[in-house]
C-alpha cells in the first residue's frame, strides 16, 4: 500500500493512506500548503481558434483536454505538480470506456508532466455538455506559494 507522499517540497503533496482503496491510477488525498489559489474551468477538447479536436474519440479529447488543461494552468504559472484535483465530466459514460478514458490520459501525461498516479480525481458521467460533439471536460485545481 503507498502510503509514501510525492511532492514533499512543493506546495502539494499527494498520497494513498493505508485503509484506502488500492490500486487506483490517481491518489486519494491532496494537502496543500500554498496561499494562492488556481482554478481551471472546464476544459474540453478544443484549439485556441475553437477548432474541436478529436470528434468522436474519447481518448482524443481527453488528452487535448488535458493539454488545453496544462495551457490554463501555464498562464497562472503553475503545472500539474501543483495540482490538488481534477474533475473530469464524460458523456453517456459506462465503465467499459475507461480504457479509452486512460488510454488518452496515458497518451499525453508524459508530453504535459502530467504525474503518474494522478491528484486525487473524479470522474463524473454526465448526460451531455454544453455542445453535442464534446465528450469531456476537465477541470483543475491548484496550489501555489
Amino acid at each position: 500500500m503507498d502510503t509514501s507522499c510525492e511532492d514533499s517540497e512543493m506546495t502539494v503533496r499527494r498520497f494513498t493512506p493505508e485503509g484506502m482503496m488500492q490500486p487506483t491510477p490517481y491518489h486519494h488525498v491532496a494537502v496543500g500548503t500554498g496561499t494562492r489559489h488556481v482554478h481551471v474551468s472546464g476544459q474540453i477538447a478544443r484549439l485556441a481558434d475553437s477548432t474541436p479536436v478529436a470528434p468522436g474519440d474519447l481518448a482524443g479529447q481527453v488528452a487535448q483536454a488535458l493539454r488545453a488543461t496544462a495551457t490554463g494552468l501555464a498562464g497562472a504559472g503553475a503545472t500539474f505538480a501543483d495540482v490538488l484535483r481534477l474533475t473530469f465530466y464524460v458523456t453517456e459514460w459506462e465503465p467499459e470506456r475507461i480504457g479509452a478514458f486512460m488510454a488518452g490520459v496515458e497518451s499525453v501525461a508524459e508530453e504535459i508532466g502530467l504525474p503518474q498516479p494522478l491528484p486525487p480525481s473524479s470522474l463524473i458521467g454526465v448526460d451531455y455538455l454544453f455542445e453535442p460533439d464534446v465528450l469531456v471536460e476537465v477541470e483543475a485545481t491548484a496550489l501555489l506559494d
